[in-house]
């Protein structure tokens, strides 16, 4: 009997999926370092519209704790300041003519503690994520041995697969947690 209509490879696509949304959200974790990945969430205000900041202004980091935000359009430039400032990043921008200098200030112990937290949630949530896909394989295998579409030897060695993807997938989950919690706890 073969595997039937059972993709591994789509089992670790989605694994994979969940790895890849947890790195953006860790991305977006800020530490007391400039990434201009910090501002991707702002969206502005802008000609009638909400605009990703990168589609009105190029996001540079000119310094370790500084970003520098050029803006385009001169007519822009307020609408970018207020963005920033309603994003609750923590960031007061400081104008010169088209240019918006950030300076990424310290964190303090208890922020760092929070911040730490909060990657702990994110990283729960893939988990979580990886053994809903994991469960959807193995019930897609059960299936398929129960109506005789696969033989019992097959639906175990696939099974196992399944297992091996899942507990690569975890681990890579939590390498990526130890590493952003190193970040924020030493800079």
């Amino acid at each position: 009997m073969s595997a039937g209509n059972f993709d591994i490879n789509e089992l670790k696509r989605r694994m994979h999926g969940a790895t890849q949304s947890l790195k953006h959200e860790l991305g977006g974790l800020r530490t007391g370092r400039a990434a201009a990945s910090m501002l991707e969430p702002v969206q502005v205000e802008a000609y009638g519209s909400h605009m990703p900041l990168n589609q009105l202004a190029t996001v540079s980091v000119p310094e370790p704790r500084l970003l520098s935000v050029q803006v385009w359009d001169k007519s822009m430039v307020k609408a970018v300041e207020k963005a920033i400032i309603d994003s609750n990043l923590g960031l007061s921008p400081a104008t010169e003519g088209q240019v918006l200098r950030l300076r990424i200030p310290e964190l303090n112990q208890e922020r760092r503690k929070e911040l730490v937290k909060v990657a702990h949630k994110y990283a729960e949530a893939a988990r979580v994520a990886v053994r809903h896909v994991r469960r959807d394989g193995l019930d897609i295998l059960k299936r398929l041995e129960k109506s005789h579409e696969m033989s019992e030897d097959d639906q175990e060695r696939l099974a196992n697969d399944v297992q091996k993807a899942t507990d690569s997938t975890i681990s890579e989950i939590d390498q990526l947690l130890a590493t952003k919690e190193k970040e924020i706890l030493t800079v």
